[in-house]
């Protein structure tokens, strides 16, 4: 049985929350390994981790693994005693066929559970999303949804994004309960992560900033998101692996809802002359939906046009000590660490 303080695996090495959980074990002192599906990518890793200002050294070890082959898994978890499984896949545009994210998410989540707890990893923490909180039943009838609510993973109405990380998380839940390891587990259940890019290759839940600020869009929709800090989401992740409370438990990482007209007029005023290609006026629903039709990124979000969610953080508040920063700061550092990366031309 490893010792509590042994090395943590953070799986999908390369995505964005993965690299600031990285970041921030080693910040503390952790040793890391971390995996990719190709060991040539650990370049770009050690840099996206140095570029949070962290000096990785010999204190990150990389290796390889795939969601989709049980190969490296019992290697990568071998004497670890936590385990953050981060790693799933987030596409831009959803599949014709749901099983392209339904099978890599389910599977690996599996997958990496069963490695863990056959190598007495004493906590895993999972990955969720609110995406598998908010489009199901309600179990209050008003207030804003709590861990306490579920979407319906087997609704074919549903997209695949949705479906797949519900389903995956459902399938997590399964596993240890069968297992009779349920507190072995917590669930963090982010809603959309922005923050400071680390490279070029930025996270596709940084577009909708992205895609203000460059002037791509001449009106916002009305669409709305609950936001929240990837650097905030990194720090619950550590919370959860480590305190016991968090045994068995899900965990809302959410700031708060803003409509895109909102996010824009906070990027006005806090941009200055670099956001003056923020758009000033609100698209119509019927040019959105048009918009879908030839455009996979918009046709995504189009079913959620003019819908409001809310979600509660007390929990993570309250069981945690969670505190995330104000989302208004988190929505100008993305935009300025996109204009500083050249992810985004700054205006002249």
């Amino acid at each position: 049985m490893p010792t509590s303080d042994g090395p943590v695996l953070v799986t999908g090495g390369s995505g964005f929350l993965a690299t600031w959980c990285i970041s921030q074990l080693i910040e503390q002192g952790r040793e890391v390994r971390t995996t990719v599906r190709d060991v040539a990518r650990e370049p770009d890793v050690r840099a996206a981790v140095a570029a949070t200002g962290v000096t990785p050294g010999d204190r990150l070890t990389v290796v390889a693994a795939n969601l989709l082959a049980d190969e490296g898994w019992a290697d990568a978890v071998a004497g670890c005693t936590h385990v953050l499984h981060v790693a799933s896949p987030f596409p831009p545009a959803q599949p014709k066929d749901p099983d392209e994210l339904i099978v890599p998410a389910r599977e690996g989540a599996r997958r990496v559970l069963r490695a863990a707890l056959d190598a007495g990893v004493e906590r895993i923490v999972l990955t969720s999303s609110i995406a598998a909180v908010r489009q199901g039943t309600r179990t209050t009838d008003s207030g804003p949804l709590t861990e306490a609510d579920w979407t319906d993973g087997n609704d074919t109405s549903l997209t695949p994004y949705v479906r797949s990380k519900t389903l995956a998380e459902r399938a997590a839940w399964e596993l240890v309960e069968e297992a009779g390891a349920k507190d072995r587990l917590a669930v963090v259940n982010p809603g959309l992560i922005i923050g400071p890019v680390l490279s070029d290759d930025f996270s596709y839940s940084i577009q909708i900033i992205e895609r203000l600020i460059s002037g791509a869009v001449p009106a916002a929709p009305k669409l709305g998101f609950t936001y929240v800090d990837v650097r905030d989401v990194a720090d619950l992740h550590l919370r959860a692996m480590t305190a016991p409370e968090a045994a068995g438990e899900r965990f809302l990482a959410v700031d708060r809802f803003l409509w895109t007209s909102e996010t824009a007029k906070i990027l006005r005023e806090r941009l200055g002359p670099q956001g003056r290609k923020v758009p000033t006026r609100v698209a119509p629903n019927a040019l959105v939906k048009l918009m879908g039709r030839f455009d996979p990124s918009v046709r995504t979000i189009v079913g959620d046009l003019g819908k409001k969610s809310e979600f509660s953080n007390q929990k993570a508040r309250s069981v945690l000590g969670w505190a995330p920063r104000p989302i208004e700061q988190s929505i100008e550092d993305t935009a300025r660490s996109l204009f500083a990366r050249g992810g985004v031309k700054a205006p002249a």
